[in-house]
């Protein structure tokens, strides 16, 4: 372990005030490990449990998304976990309720979670469950480490997406919000070699980046610019087959049912921004349609596989980084030092910037 560490982070006293103090070095429980922390990503959700909603407890250093060296282990830890680079799950299952013995720890009813519930990366040291490590190679940037937990959520949405479904590359898939999961879903489908995909988003600077990731720009609706559900059904002719709604509002999905084909998907990704209600021709259509309405939340994490069994959201999307076949760090639209990590907030909460993914680096 490094000797003379001092940790310095983000902390969030209550709702709206949070400032950069010295801390505690974490304090290690049976089966934990400390993480030198070298790069976090400010989430979506980071916003509003800073400034508006304050988290579950409070003082707590936010930020889930991240990766770094492991600089310590504690009792029980295999020593050898020291020096490594890692990409922390942050999600930490009881493993004692219904579910987690159901072996469905996804739907833990007694979760604990890095940067929500306890201490998380906006800081230069953070313990985490040895269990929930995964080791990245050289090759893997430590700013794409950070990415593996969004990456994860939209790697979820899409094979959720996907089972059971076609086997063929012929499926037409219609990703709504294009936000960091919107365009991670849209190119961890290509990836898979899916190339009908349509980009529902609402503002210039997205099909902008569209583009410039590579999408077909006739394949990009403008959801501000006109009746985006009639262009959407004249460009797809028979409809969609899968459909990601990655906004959390009411009139995108029911965009997505009254676009999806008989038999067709609407995945749910996005967060709600209010309650949600289904009109009464939409709800027809689902029951008349058949169609399938998914959830998605997290992803699924399972420690200790080769990346070609991909038995899990993590471990595939590290293939797919190492292959060559998804290049995430193209989603990144700033990077700040620690110091910096309130301008991040700041330009996520009142959008002076066009931003994708903020990533902080240390």
């Amino acid at each position: 372990m490094t000797e003379k560490m001092s940790n310095r982070g983000w902390l969030l006293d209550s709702i709206g005030d949070i400032s950069l103090k010295d801390l505690p070095m974490p304090k290690l429980k049976a089966g934990e490990v400390l993480v030198k922390v070298k790069a976090v990503g400010i989430c979506g959700s980071d916003i509003p449990r800073v400034y508006k909603t304050g988290a579950h407890i409070m003082p707590i250093v936010p930020g889930h998304e991240f990766s770094g060296i492991v600089d310590g282990v504690s009792e029980g830890v295999d020593p050898s976990w020291i020096g490594k680079r890692v990409a922390v799950f942050p999600k930490i299952a009881c493993g004692k309720c219904d579910q987690c013995k159901k072996g469905n720890p996804g739907s833990c009813r007694n979760y604990d979670y890095i940067g929500s519930r306890r201490d998380g990366a906006f800081a230069r040291y953070v313990s985490a469950p040895a269990s929930n490590l995964l080791e990245i190679p050289d090759s893997v940037s430590f700013e794409e480490g950070a990415m593996f937990e969004p990456l994860g959520v939209a790697a979820n949405a899409v094979r959720s997406g996907l089972q059971n479904a076609s086997s063929g590359k012929d499926l037409t898939f219609a990703v709504c919000g294009l936000g960091t999961i919107g365009f991670m879903v849209a190119l961890i489908l290509r990836s898979q070699g899916y190339r009908n995909v349509f980009l529902i988003g609402n503002k210039d600077t997205q099909r902008m980046r569209a583009v410039g990731l590579g999408f077909d720009e006739s394949n990009y609706i403008d959801a501000g610019a006109g009746d985006a559900l009639k262009i959407l059904k004249e460009k797809t002719y028979g409809g969609i087959d899968i459909y990601f709604e990655c906004v959390g509002k009411n009139e995108c999905i029911s965009m997505g049912i009254e676009s999806v084909a008989p038999g067709g998907r609407v995945v749910l990704v996005g967060n709600p921004y209010s309650d949600m209600y289904f009109p009464k021709d939409t709800y027809w259509k689902i029951l008349r349609d058949q169609i399938t309405i998914k959830g998605i939340w997290n992803a699924y994490f399972k420690q200790g596989h080769s990346i070609y069994e991909a038995v899990d959201d993590w471990h595939f999307i590290l293939r797919k980084i190492v292959e060559g076949s998804l290049k995430p760090a193209k989603l990144i639209s700033h990077t700040f030092s620690l110091e910096q990590t309130e301008k991040g907030l700041l330009i996520m909460r009142d959008k002076t910037e066009d931003y994708c993914k903020v990533i902080i680096v240390m």
